[in-house]
């Protein structure tokens, strides 16, 4: 773990790695992970061989190997390339609240991951997803939405996640349905 902040009541399993990062709390990484400049939101399950924010290399240049952002593991002579990397920082990964990552995953440099939204196992996701939408594949495409735009509206509003735990463990009842509509009737005060 390199400058990260981890939240209460995460679990982070086996020879995973994280820098420059921060992982909300309740959220969860399996075994195997790197995450990498990225902000994780609260109640996210991130399954094992996640890849966040896989970073990109120079492909612009004349050569894309490190030796031109790293040239000093070569020759001690030379400087590192820090404006490189401080691109690299900025092109964060946002992951929204209750955010189900699968199996084996990659999540690019500099995307938005919605509240709610579901990345299938295997996906490499390559562009922005929307909240509540399921994407899988290689590029990863929309599969389906979680629910219609008007539930989505208002799981937003809910915001849930910000609850006390105390407060969702109080209805846990009412989570455990799957009426989303009656969980919305009862919880949307918008």
């Amino acid at each position: 773990m390199r400058e990260s902040v981890i939240g209460q009541s995460c679990e982070i399993l086996e020879r995973t790695s994280i820098e420059y990062s921060r992982i909300g709390d309740f959220s969860y990484l399996g075994n195997d992970c790197m995450v990498a400049d990225a902000t994780i939101g609260r109640f996210c399950a991130i399954a094992a061989h996640v890849r966040i924010g896989a970073p990109n290399h120079p492909h612009l240049r004349a050569s894309q190997h490190r030796f031109t952002y790293c040239p000093e593991y070569y020759d001690t002579e030379q400087c590192r390339d820090h404006a490189f990397f401080a691109a690299r920082r900025q092109a964060r990964v946002e992951i929204g609240h209750d955010v189900w990552i699968g199996h084996g995953v990659t999540v690019l440099p500099g995307l938005r991951i919605g509240n709610g939204a579901i990345l299938a196992a295997g996906a490499v996701v390559t562009r922005d997803v929307a909240p509540y939408t399921i994407v899988g594949g290689i590029p990863a495409r929309v599969l389906k939405e979680r629910f219609g735009p008007d539930i989505a509206a208002r799981l937003e509003r809910i915001s849930w996640w910000d609850w006390p735990l105390e407060t969702i463990m109080a209805r846990l009842p009412d989570f455990r349905s799957e009426d989303i509509a009656a969980f919305c009737d009862k919880w949307d005060r918008g």
